[in-house]
């Protein structure tokens, strides 16, 4: 797995970016996360309807390819692009999603902090709370867009929105659960806890067929 530090980023120079690694990529081209920031910006996914966008705010919106509806990017908060090949890995989909959201768990879990999931609702919670947003595109097999996490951001922009489609939906983030990180060290740690998750998938999926186990990564 490699890890991409790109700092603080425009989002659409960055999705065309991701669509020509997955398009140019073969089977022995390793995985990648990119690990950044965005500057402020309302992305809107596939299932995105009217109703939910902003009322007033002047923050642009763009609209992408990955599934779901609306959320909003900016800075103070960790963004992490899955670059993952699903058919080498074994991984369908919803495991994938399972995988990334297990990983924010984990991380959260570390500092002292319980959350969970939502039913038809993908994303990490706390106390009903939205802390981080996930949404993904894949093509032949493999993966692109990701899961990005409030770490320490200004969460007004959210009141403009009917956030990943449900009005009234709270949003939280880690410095309002005492977690002083910066968004690159959220970031960094978060892509680790999600790479481990994927490296025990494939131990679990390898021992129970029996085989030798692989070397995670």
């Amino acid at each position: 797995m490699i890890v991409r530090q790109l700092g603080r980023v425009d989002f659409r120079p960055t999705i065309d970016a991701m669509r020509a690694f997955t398009a140019a990529r073969d089977a022995a081209t390793p995985d990648e996360f990119w690990v950044l920031e965005h500057p402020p910006v309302y992305t809107v996914g596939q299932a995105g309807r009217a109703a939910h966008f902003p009322r007033t705010s002047s923050i642009p919106v763009e609209h992408t390819d990955r599934g779901g509806q609306i959320t909003y990017h900016g800075p103070g908060q960790a963004v992490v692009y899955l670059l993952v090949d699903l058919s080498r890995r074994g991984l369908t989909v919803r495991e994938l999603v399972r995988r990334v959201e297990a990983g924010v768990i984990g991380l959260l879990a570390v500092h002292g902090v319980v959350a969970d999931r939502r039913a038809g609702a993908p994303g990490v919670y706390v106390d009903g709370a939205k802390i981080a947003a996930l949404g993904l595109r894949v093509r032949h097999g493999r993966s692109y867009h990701g899961v990005a996490l409030n770490v320490d951001m200004d969460l007004a922009p959210y009141t403009d929105i009917d956030p990943c489609g449900f009005p009234g939906l709270a949003v939280t983030q880690l410095a309002d659960l005492g977690i002083r990180l910066t968004p690159t060290e959220a970031g960094l740690a978060l892509a680790e806890a999600i790479s481990s998750q994927l490296a025990h998938e494939r131990t679990s999926r390898t021992n129970m067929a029996g085989k030798t186990e692989p070397t995670p990564g």
